[in-house]
């Protein structure tokens, strides 16, 4: 049952996300049902299967399907650990957009792609590779559609410099201690150090 809403849950957040990088069909919905109504129904599908996923985990985790596919050794936590860092202050660099936006280009997809490889080599179970194996795919995949995108998209973030990219390093940082210290202990019940493993 858990795995069954997990897999829905992806379904339902990552389908409304590569729906997007479909410009053509995108333009044409927006069309028929206008632009507001159209961001309403993607946040909505998005925001149903981020709980869905979370939910499907949890009850994943709880019933006893958990299947191990590989052991990950034990230094892959530590390296995942470090690697989830850069990942946070990446995905803060495109709020916060200095030189790192301007040498990443993406740095949202990249901070996304590095936060699933960090996890995948942690964590061996299917559960663990279907939420991460799955977003890992879908960021290389919009990554791809990004290039051959004719229309702007989203209106332009002014870029800044190297104070810019500080703020990231250092907001980034925040975040990064937050979510180690508080989220992933209270809310995914491991610890991040001196856990067996991340998990989600």
């Amino acid at each position: 049952m858990g795995l069954a809403v997990l897999i829905l849950g992806l379904v339902l957040f990552i389908g409304p996300h590569v729906f997007v990088s479909m410009r053509d069909r995108r333009a044409a919905l927006i069309g028929r049902i206008g632009e507001l109504p159209y961001k309403a129904l993607i946040s909505v599908a998005s925001l149903l299967g981020i709980v869905l996923i979370g939910w499907g985990f949890a009850e994943y985790r709880a019933e006893g399907e958990w299947i191990e596919l590989y052991d990950p050794p034990t230094w892959t936590r530590h390296l995942s650990a470090l690697l989830m860092w850069p990942a946070v202050v990446m995905v803060t660099a495109a709020y916060i957009p200095g030189n790192i936006k301007r040498t990443l280009k993406h740095p949202m997809l990249s901070g996304v792609k590095l936060w699933a490889v960090a996890h995948l080599i942690a964590n061996g179970d299917l559960g663990s590779i279907l939420i991460f194996g799955s977003i890992l795919a879908w960021a290389v995949y919009d990554r791809i559609t990004l290039k051959r995108r004719s229309d702007p998209g989203a209106p332009p973030i002014p870029v800044g410099g190297r104070r810019n990219d500080i703020l990231a390093v250092v907001v980034g940082t925040i975040l990064y201690l937050a979510l180690a210290f508080v989220f992933h202990p209270l809310v995914i019940g491991r610890a991040v150090f001196g856990s067996p493993a991340l998990g989600t």
